[in-house]
């Protein structure tokens, strides 16, 4: 969380300090929430690319707390205060310590929340921090024992109480060559599916951040195999200048005979099941018209087959979302400074910052712009 003037005048980025927040990214994973309900009946959830641990600390506040933000903190407030002025309650609702509001909040059983990145974090309440590859094949023992460290099966390849959810957050170092970016995010997003499948219990729920392209239907069109409902969301507190969105696939569902497993990731080398009745294929071109629309014609569709393109698995549209109060704050708009305005400092410092060798280099140096010791 830099100190430019751009982010001193960012709502969520000062809204984030003032709530306790590690990142602004916490209100993303809150608004989702709010739209797809993702933590009704979750108790056990993996985190990948967790670094600082913003969504991690929600999922702390909330399984493990009982804490309620958004929009089911607000209709718990509106529930209190509509209570004391029907005379139900004879005090007026006050402002709780941490204490009170836990013994009133319940907090959830059996809560296992495991966080997964490269790079180092703080400790938080109640969550498993692992330095691991989300990649590599050895983060699976890892995280299953991280998961039932009781139960742990050093020859097991997937989990014996699967989780619920797996959410992940992380995205390349982008580089400004949008098409670049895309191809990497959609690796990353393809290696977090892939340890997703090992874990994920049937009915489950996958949540990551995708970069949108022209070519994002082809993405959604293979996670539609592995999920029954799979959607786009855009949260109010995500930059609308920012191509960055999130997929949301809810209803786990793997087909018949599939193994999941790091070793021979799904799409390299393996082929899923064929089906008795394949769908009739329909053939499908692209063009690029004089104006730079794009035409896509999905063939005939006379000869008796109904011309369900989404059931041939050809081309599938994800519905889009927008997530978010409209009566929240813009987060492309800037917004005046109070005049008694105090700056807060981040609520957790970066723990290994990509910038910390240049600062060691220029601190050998002598200080900023190659001024040494003892020059003006």
């Amino acid at each position: 969380m830099g100190k430019s003037s751009k982010d001193k005048r960012d709502a969520y980025y000062r809204l984030a300090k003032e709530e306790g927040w590690r990142a602004r990214s916490a209100y993303k994973l809150l608004q989702l929430d709010e739209e797809f309900n993702l933590f009704e009946n979750v108790t056990r959830v993996v985190d990948l690319c967790a670094a600082p641990g913003s969504w991690s600390q929600v999922l702390s506040r909330v399984l493990i707390k009982g804490e309620k933000f958004g929009r089911a903190g607000w209709n718990e407030k509106q529930k209190d205060m509509r209570s004391y002025v029907l005379g139900l309650e004879k005090e007026k609702p006050v402002q709780m310590d941490a204490a009170e509001e836990f013994e009133k909040n319940k907090p959830r059983e059996g809560v296992r929340i495991v966080s997964i990145d490269l790079q180092p974090m703080s400790p938080l309440e109640g969550v498993t921090m692992l330095r691991a590859d989300i990649t590599h094949p050895s983060t699976i023992p890892l995280l299953l024992k991280a998961l039932d460290p009781d139960t742990f099966d050093p020859n097991a390849t997937s989990a014996p109480h699967p989780v619920d959810l797996v959410i992940s957050d992380g995205a390349p170092d982008v580089t400004g060559l949008h098409d670049l970016d895309i191809y990497v995010q959609s690796q990353l997003l393809w290696a977090a599916l892939n340890l997703a499948l090992c874990v994920l219990k049937p009915g489950g729920k996958f949540v990551a951040k995708i970069f949108r392209g022209k070519d994002v239907d082809l993405l959604f069109a293979q996670l539609k195999i592995v999920f029954e409902r799979v959607k786009v969301a855009k949260p109010r507190s995500s930059r609308a200048s920012s191509i960055e969105a999130f997929v949301v696939c809810e209803g786990f569902c793997p087909p018949p005979g599939f193994k999941a497993t790091l070793d021979t990731p799904l799409g390299a080398g393996s082929q899923l099941p064929t089906p008795e009745n394949p769908p009739a294929k329909t053939e499908m071109s692209r063009k690029v018209r004089g104006d730079g629309a794009i035409e896509i014609d999905l063939g005939d569709e006379e000869e008796g087959d109904e011309g369900d393109v989404e059931e041939a698995g050809l081309r599938w549209i994800a519905p889009f979302l927008a997530c978010g109060d409209l009566s929240a704050y813009d987060s492309d708009a800037t917004y005046h400074l109070p005049k008694d305005r105090i700056s807060l400092d981040p609520v957790q410092p970066p723990t290994a910052p990509p910038y910390k060798r240049a600062l060691e280099m220029r601190k050998l140096a002598g200080g900023a712009y190659g001024k040494t010791k003892g020059q003006e």
